[in-house]
């Protein structure tokens, strides 16, 4: 015989029904709230429930993608790999480097986001082959409090007012004695830009001044790195050839027998310094960096482990054809035109960055572009030159022409006051 549901509860009084619903009640909600606060406290506690690792591939195994890299920044086009994940997976991707799974980036933001929380979020790491030959206590590889006290030495020892007082007229002295050539002579322009720049490195900081020894210091600090950042200087005929001529030139004819350019001329030197910015953005030294994530990051939908290396692409982003029309056409003039004025401002802006940004910003971005500037124009105002082989950029190991420019000098006759000082 079957017997109901509803026929047994028809059996139990009011009451007991009554109390029996106030129970299931009770223990209904005590089962659903505690099981409601534990979704929300594991969410809150494991943000990948909520974010994702950036998206990318592994490529092969062990090697990764290791070859496409080094075969892209070996060439004169080093974000050539980076733009093929981008198209697949976005700005920011993982990707197998190194022995690796890391993240790279080709997002502005994201990049100066990196720089930015240097020491907070990513704290700087490179292999250890560039450790060991850069040294422990290198400022490139110190992390923390001794990174931030070395890095204040170097940026006090290049303050723009030590610049005007002490490096302005010793630049000057070290180029005019570098450029001196006779006519019809062969040079590496590279390698006289490197010499240039040992001697008045070793001058001001380790007294040396010696030939011998500036030669010395010059071959290894060649041996070092590989090549350094050269002056891609084009050949006369072109455009910007000419009008480097509507502006040094006159800062020839303005000054008198072989008096040295004042900190006013330099500053005067106006369409120089997008040549400067356009070389930069185009050839720069530091294409790419590398950090590494010190705690689990979270960044816009993406979630960078602890641990993971994340690879600032700063070339990508200034040959990035969405920010620079004709990104691989050398254009300085493109930097006297208002809607790149925000761009330009290479201490801040996130779309160029040569000098690289927050605590590790090149302590000496402002000698740096004060040699390039004085170099230019005594170069330019001394000789006119053919180029005698072709030549190419390549950025690996490091930023260099292939052939170090090889050029034949002539010299101008109307540099009067270049061949009176030397």
């Amino acid at each position: 015989m079957s017997i109901s549901s509803s026929s047994l509860l028809c059996e139990f009084p009011q009451g007991s029904l009554k109390k029996m619903r106030e129970i299931f009640s009770i223990i209904t909600w005590a089962i659903v709230i505690p099981t409601l606060l534990f979704i929300v406290f594991a969410r809150k506690k494991n943000p990948t429930r909520k974010y994702k690792l950036p998206p990318g591939r592994r490529g092969w195994p062990l090697i990764g993608d290791s070859f496409q890299w080094y075969k892209a920044v070996a060439g004169s086009y080093p974000p050539e790999f980076v733009y093929q994940q981008v198209n697949k997976f976005g700005k920011i991707f993982s990707c197998s480097l190194f022995g690796k799974w890391v993240v790279v980036s080709a997002d502005p933001n994201f990049n100066r986001f990196i720089m930015q929380n240097e020491g907070k979020l990513f704290e700087s790491n490179y292999p250890k082959s560039f450790r060991d030959l850069v040294g422990k206590n290198g400022v490139i590889t110190l992390q923390g409090d001794q990174q931030r006290k070395l890095h204040g030495i170097a940026s006090n020892i290049m303050r723009l007012d030590k610049l005007k007082l002490h490096f302005l007229d010793d630049i000057q002295l070290v180029i005019l004695q570098t450029l001196n050539f006779h006519d019809n002579h062969v040079i590496l322009l590279q390698d006289v830009c490197r010499k240039a720049t040992i001697n008045l490195m070793v001058n001001q900081l380790l007294g040396v001044s010696t030939e011998s020894e500036i030669n010395e210091m010059a071959q290894l600090f060649s041996d070092f790195a590989d090549g350094c950042l050269s002056i891609p200087i084009n050949l006369p005929g072109c455009t910007y050839y000419t009008a480097m001529k509507d502006e040094q030139d006159k800062l020839c004819k303005n000054s008198v027998g072989n008096e040295l350019l004042t900190w006013q001329d330099y500053q005067t030197m106006s369409f120089t310094q997008c040549v400067i910015d356009e070389t930069l953005r185009i050839g720069g030294i530091a294409i790419w960096l590398m950090r590494v994530a010190k705690e689990d990051v979270i960044y816009q939908d993406y979630m960078i482990p602890k641990g993971r290396a994340v690879i600032p692409f700063l070339s990508a982003v200034h040959l990035d054809e969405n920010l620079y029309k004709e990104a691989l056409k050398f254009d300085p003039w493109r930097w006297m035109d208002p809607q790149y004025q925000e761009k330009r401002s290479w201490r801040n802006s996130p779309f160029y960055s040569p000098f690289g940004g927050g605590g590790r910003f090149c302590p000496g971005a402002e000698l740096a572009r004060l040699q390039i500037a004085l170099f230019l124009h005594y170069f330019l105002t001394t000789y006119r030159w053919t180029q005698v082989k072709e030549d190419r950029l390549s950025f690996f190991p490091s930023a260099r022409l292939v052939n170090g420019f090889q050029i034949r000098l002539m010299r101008r006759t109307n540099t009067s006051k270049v061949e009176t000082s030397q």
